[in-house]
């Protein structure tokens, strides 16, 4: 046997790429329901089927290890049956945010240099319009089928290579530290910047996830937050194909929906952000809903608002919440607080997860005592490999042997971390800071308030003035003065509010965060007001 043959073999015998936790699966349980989408019903065995006859069609389109092929498209069964198509091909996934417009998705293509892009049919008119601006001439262009009768023109239809006449594994050597995903991130910047991430990562985080989060075999959870986003993406949907457990896949999380699929299928497990939990104790059928299968709920993304943990624990008896929080770098998560946690720690963000290392720094990267605010930073094999094209950044943020996060948190005695709020929520005023999260917390007390985001506002004595919009629970009557005035007998003048917005509802992305960079434009001027 030559060199060559050896190292193939070697390889071969040792392999743990991405896709083979799907493969695994289906040998050990091949006939287990492995992902429902609308009315198709999908084992193990056949979902793996399907992704290696969609691996085989896109590698006779040209696909190879180590291209980057983008995929903007909304939930749907395709959408999982590419993640783990190209992954068995060694290629790397951009997926995009299906938010973004042709000027925004084209700087990530042109970015990421994407030689492929799979979108879903609805998106067409945006992705040729972003092909168009990049200027690329693409090797491949699928359209997925999800609302139209016919695919768009220009575009193959991405179904179809589920039906190549080749079901066997392509037989392709990727390392463990090779790049397979590649997520931009929203960050504070003007321009968005590519994680990569590598087996190596995910398989870390995913035992994270699955350890600390206590999933097992025997889950069923419905994934309804985009698959574009990590959080959907690598800390439920992918640890539940590894483990072997079931998968309802819908296309938005239209709390009505969830509602009803919980009771149809009977789910043991739902991951929504603070926002959607929300709208769902709102939806006037909470309460007539069977909500009796439902044991872990997790919830991340932006910070849980106390009164809603509370109000969750109440009105789903036996409830056992996690907060899992991290950022896209992480693959997301660093740390978690357990169901124990939850009322005991109050606010907290948890501890580190079995495979990562947090501390909180100065600005010297030196360790702070417990009490003491600083930089929250991570280490472990979670961490980004870096990012895409942008050595600078990368240095930036690996400085000193960490990951920095961009967060500011605290750790107490017993080693448990709260985020105090991004650098860029910290609102100067007068000299003083101020927590955006403290103001919201409180706000949240108030009978008649649903939602709320904090945010400083322009002000030409005080740099910047503590802002706060609010959204009234339904059936409420909510005025600015009131928030006002309760917030002033509650807490130092300097931190309450000298602004308050009473909408309708807040701006939020598709992943439930709510846009605070909208409503500081938005509300710029307000601040020449006082």
């Amino acid at each position: 046997m030559n060199t060559e043959n050896l190292d193939h073999s070697f390889n071969s015998a040792r392999r743990h790429r991405l896709a083979d936790l799907l493969c695994r699966s289906a040998a050990r349980m091949p006939k287990k329901t492995a992902l429902v989408y609308g009315e198709l019903r999908q084992t193990f065995a056949e979902l793996d089927e399907v992704v290696n006859r969609m691996a085989n069609a896109l590698a006779d389109r040209g696909v190879k290890k180590g291209d980057h092929i983008a995929l903007l498209s909304h939930n749907s069964h395709a959408f999982v049956v590419v993640r783990f198509a190209l992954a068995r091909l060694g290629a790397v996934m951009v997926p995009i945010n299906f938010m973004l417009n042709a000027s925004e998705v084209a700087y990530i293509l042109g970015n990421a240099e994407a030689s492929g892009l799979i979108v879903e049919d609805a998106l067409s008119a945006t992705a040729d319009a972003a092909i168009a601006e990049a200027g690329l001439d693409l090797k491949l262009k699928g359209a997925i089928r999800e609302k139209m009768q016919t695919t768009p023109g220009g575009w193959e239809c991405a179904q179809d290579w589920m039906l190549h006449r080749n079901a066997s594994a392509p037989d392709v050597d990727v390392g463990d530290d090779e790049p397979v995903q590649m997520l931009y991130t929203s960050g504070t910047e003007s321009r968005p910047k590519g994680a990569l991430l590598s087996a190596r990562c995910l398989y870390s985080h995913y035992t994270s996830c699955i350890i600390d989060g206590e999933m097992s075999a025997d889950d069923v959870e419905v994934h309804s937050l985009p698959l574009y986003h990590c959080a959907q993406l690598d800390c439920f949907l992918t640890p539940d194909l590894y483990l072997g457990a079931t998968s309802i896949v819908l296309a938005a999380p239209e709390a009505g929906q969830l509602l009803r699929t919980i009771e149809s299928e009977r789910v043991t497990k739902l991951f929504c952000p603070p926002t959607v939990w929300i709208s769902l104790l709102r939806h006037p059928d909470f309460d007539k809903t069977d909500l009796s299968s439902l044991k872990k709920g997790y919830y991340g993304a932006s910070i849980m608002p106390v009164e809603i943990i509370k109000e969750l624990s109440a009105r789903i008896p036996g409830i056992r919440l996690f907060n899992f929080y991290g950022q896209t770098e992480m693959s997301p998560v660093a740390t978690i607080l357990k169901p124990e946690d939850q009322m005991r720690k109050l606010g907290s963000a948890g501890r580190p997860a079995i495979n990562v290392e947090t501390c909180v720094v100065d600005e010297h990267d030196r360790p702070l005592p417990p009490g003491v605010v600083g930089e929250i930073v991570h280490r472990g094999p979670h961490v980004t490999l870096g990012y895409w094209k942008n050595a600078e950044k990368t240095a930036e943020a690996f400085r000193n042997g960490w990951f920095h996060s961009g967060d500011l948190g605290v750790m107490d005695d017993e080693g448990y971390l709260s985020v105090v709020d991004r650098k860029k929520d910290m609102i100067k005023t007068g000299g003083e800071n101020v927590a955006s999260r403290e103001v919201e917390e409180l706000i949240f007390t108030h009978s008649a308030v649903s939602e709320v985001a904090v945010f400083g506002v322009p002000h030409p004595r005080w740099i910047e003035a503590v802002m706060a919009v609010v959204v009234p629970r339904p059936g409420h009557q909510l005025d600015a003065s009131e928030v006002l005035d309760f917030c002033r007998q509650r807490m130092a003048g300097y931190k309450a509010p000298k602004l308050v917005e009473v909408i309708e509802a807040l701006p939020k992305n598709a992943s439930g965060k709510i846009l605070k960079r909208e409503l500081r434009e938005r509300f710029a001027s307000r601040g020449t007001e006082l």
